[in-house]
């Protein structure tokens, strides 16, 4: 007698449509998201990042069904097997060339940090290049952090969960926002070859005190005095909080594109073009929070004013308290949550644990099938809390390892 199959879970609107996918790929617990942008006159349904957001997905699965309506507004997703990077599953020598539209207005980080979350419970490793006009590797407006940032305050927290081998994310050619936000011509590889069975159960409650700040200033396209100047400023705000502060000057030119023209066929044009910062501040037990800002599209922003204030989100971050920032916080919960069926704990400040995209997490979780959290406060004071969190066993279903 087969069994009956689930019914999808049903979403309203296209908010933390990333992280449901994620969840619904990792479960195996098919979604229904309707009402997508649906009084948008102009683009109503899925923007052209969601899109490609779904083409990753299935090109990362085995068996995916996607459907989505006519006007763009309702999808229906269904998960497959996490393949990874199989050759012959869309993937040529091993390695998938996914492409971003011109009119992508997300960073790249929208889609390196889903993917990073499947990596761990693939049946092959990743290994994903991601190509095209639409790639932006820096920070963006809506609150994407930039490549550099997930690098170094996003992929260190896996060791946490005994993911450590053959994990690197290279940055080939780099790229701001473009005009109105969009595109940038970049470059990333990222290569995820460690899968486990099990995350392990992690209980993090000391966040000590920070020891050092790390950081990148890239500028494309423009003056290398940018960077200078820059790093001065965030330098003048970090030094009398730590001595170790050192930061990396990274001066690229800006990637060409083929300009559209009749009068001019063969002519190209400049995009990506700007300068930004990303900072990480590591504590004594190995904590990290992090900070990122880049100049706009439109400019009239001073190198000087983007390192101060960068440094002072930094400083504002880790005042917040906690062993975990708001960007690497989702990363975290929702790895204790498929790890084995105990209770993990993780120290995370009042203000951090309030904001709507936390709570939003755990309301997800527990939609698809996860316990709910538990809640104390850590200190006296009020302003840490600690999350109790029992894991769901949901593990590699893909790749038996031992």
């Amino acid at each position: 007698m087969s069994s009956t199959p689930q019914s999808p879970l049903r979403f309203k609107t296209q908010k933390a449509l990333s992280q449901r996918l994620v969840l619904s790929t990792l479960t195996g617990r098919a979604v229904h998201i309707s009402q997508i942008r649906p009084a948008s006159h102009t683009n109503p349904g899925l923007a052209p990042h969601e899109i490609s957001l779904l083409r990753l997905f299935e090109a990362v699965t085995n068996g995916s069904n996607i459907e989505i309506s006519y006007t763009g507004t309702t999808l229906l997703y269904q998960p497959g097997l996490i393949t990874g990077s199989t050759p012959g599953a869309g993937a040529s020598g091993g390695v998938i060339r996914h492409e971003l539209p011109a009119g992508c207005t997300r960073g790249i980080s929208y889609f390196l940090l889903p993917l990073c979350l499947l990596a761990p419970f693939s049946k092959a490793p990743m290994n994903v290049l991601f190509t095209g006009s639409g790639v932006i590797t820096s920070a963006t407006a809506v609150g994407d952090m930039s490549a550099d940032s997930v690098r170094t305050a996003i992929l260190p927290l896996y060791a946490n969960f005994g993911i450590t081998n053959n994990i690197e994310l290279r940055i080939l050619r780099r790229s701001n926002a473009g005009t109105n936000g969009k595109g940038g011509a970049g470059e990333v590889q990222l290569v995820f070859g460690h899968q486990i069975r099990l995350p392990k159960t992690i209980h993090l409650l000391k966040s000590g005190r920070v020891k050092k700040v790390r950081g990148v200033a890239y500028c494309t396209g423009v003056s290398a005095s940018n960077n200078a100047r820059m790093i001065e400023a965030a330098r003048g705000v970090l030094n009398p909080l730590v001595g170790d502060t050192y930061i990396f000057s990274d001066v690229s030119s800006a990637p060409f594109l083929p300009q559209l023209n009749k009068s001019d066929p063969h002519g190209k044009k400049k995009i990506g073009i700007g300068f930004g910062l990303s900072l990480v501040a590591e504590s004594s037990v190995g904590c990290l929070f992090s900070a990122d800002l880049a100049s706009p599209p439109s400019g009239g922003v001073t190198p000087e004013d983007l390192g101060q204030h960068c440094a002072y989100q930094l400083l504002e971050t880790v005042s917040l308290g906690g062993t975990v920032s708001l960007a690497a916080a989702p990363t975290m919960l929702i790895l204790m949550a498929m790890g084995s069926e105990d209770v993990g704990r993780l120290q995370i400040a009042r203000d951090i644990l309030g904001t709507d995209p936390i709570i939003s997490l755990g309301r997800d979780l527990r939609a698809f099938g996860a316990s709910g959290w538990g809640i104390r406060e850590a200190t006296d004071e009020g302003t840490e809390m600690v999350v109790s969190v029992v894991g769901r066993g949901v593990g590699n279903v893909g790749r038996k390892i031992a």
